[in-house]
């Protein structure tokens, strides 16, 4: 499969900068692989296609506020800092991207608040793109952290091209997101509303949950035309006991398992038995799903629609189908579905 199969036009005013007014109402394209057939509801309909004893499985990530703006000592030069994972508490030492990167190097000071009540130094460049700051700070952890997070911005995908707003620290973070350490939103899992959880519980669907924490993996470009080539960025993952059971026991009754989004098909893709049964994990993956592919636990998805070229469009290409997606893809252009982050959603049974 070449990377170029995953190029199409996707006109800018249908990449959405904010999100449906209520989470649950953003437009949902079902899409039937058996009878091709394509429908327009809202993404509360969603429990009509569900009946009880199915289950949904739910990446209870949470993002933290990953974006900071800072000045380079001596020079006073803007800089981004990214923040991607805390390597090591008691040092304060993070592992970041930097923009610009070429103008920091080992050594330098990063000031940031407007007092710059806040400054790292530059240990190591561990990429061409990446480094490993030490916050310089004495007080204690909880005091660190808050202010850290005080500074930090909600880490909006770039291609929503707008000032961060005070509605997004909520907006982009799912209803039940629990587990810190994600840099961008398990974004199927923003248009469940606490209303529509409450809806499906008392039809007797059950939830179950996995973490992955969502790396910048997701949005970096793949510059090799050959899929097979391309490498994906590790990703921390966690399966639980509880949720194996949950899930294999649906499976045994022939029940009905969704995986809520790419980041949900790729942790329960990266644990599983000869039989295809999940198994309990703790661990990272770097698992790249595109097409043709055997998927083992879910039989059924939901997901954004995606950006041209990206490899969440390949994963759900290698679920719905290419020539299926892709021809869906093609009526939410004609319908003017709202792609992205904050875009409308795809249910596929």
């Amino acid at each position: 499969m070449k990377l170029s199969k995953f190029k199409f036009d996707l006109p800018e005013e249908l990449i959405a900068l904010h999100p449906a007014y209520h989470r649950d109402e953003s437009r949902l394209m079902v899409v039937n692989r058996e009878t091709r057939k394509i429908e327009h509801r809202q993404f509360k309909d969603l429990i009509e296609y569900f009946d009880d004893g199915d289950v949904f499985i739910f990446n209870d990530t949470k993002v933290f506020p990953a974006r900071l703006y800072g000045n380079k000592e001596k020079t006073g030069a803007k800089i981004e800092v990214f923040l991607l994972r805390e390597l090591n508490r008691e040092q304060r030492l993070w592992d970041v991207l930097v923009d610009p990167a070429r103008k920091i190097r080992i050594g330098n000071k990063l000031y940031f608040g407007e007092d710059d009540s806040l400054v790292a130094e530059v240990i190591d460049n561990t990429t061409s793109r990446g480094r490993t700051l030490r916050f310089l700070f004495d007080g204690p952890y909880e005091e660190f952290k808050k202010t850290l997070y005080g500074l930090g911005e909600t880490p909006l995908p770039k291609f929503i091209n707008r000032p961060v707003e005070e509605n997004d620290r909520d907006r982009y973070q799912t209803i039940f997101a629990k587990h810190e350490g994600a840099v961008a939103a398990p974004t199927a899992g923003l248009h469940f509303s606490r209303e529509l959880l409450k809806r499906l519980e008392i039809l007797g669907t059950e939830f179950a949950y996995v973490t992955l924490h969502v790396g910048l993996g997701n949005f970096r470009s793949v510059d090799v035309e050959d899929l097979t080539k391309h490498k994906m960025d590790s990703e921390q993952i966690w399966i639980s006991e509880e949720t194996s059971k949950l899930v294999n026991k649906a499976r045994e009754n022939q029940k009905n398992v969704c995986a809520v989004g790419t980041t949900v098909m790729r942790t329960i893709e990266s644990s599983v038995t000869t039989m295809g049964e999940l198994k309990p994990f703790e661990g990272w993956t770097n698992k790249f799903i595109f097409p043709p592919y055997e998927f083992s636990v879910a039989n059924r998805m939901i997901s954004n629609f995606h950006l041209p070229l990206s490899t969440l469009l390949m994963m759900v290409s290698s679920f719905a189908g290419y020539d299926l997606l892709m021809e869906a893809y093609q009526v939410a252009i004609k319908e003017k579905y709202r792609f992205g982050t904050y875009g409308d959603a795809m249910l596929i049974i």
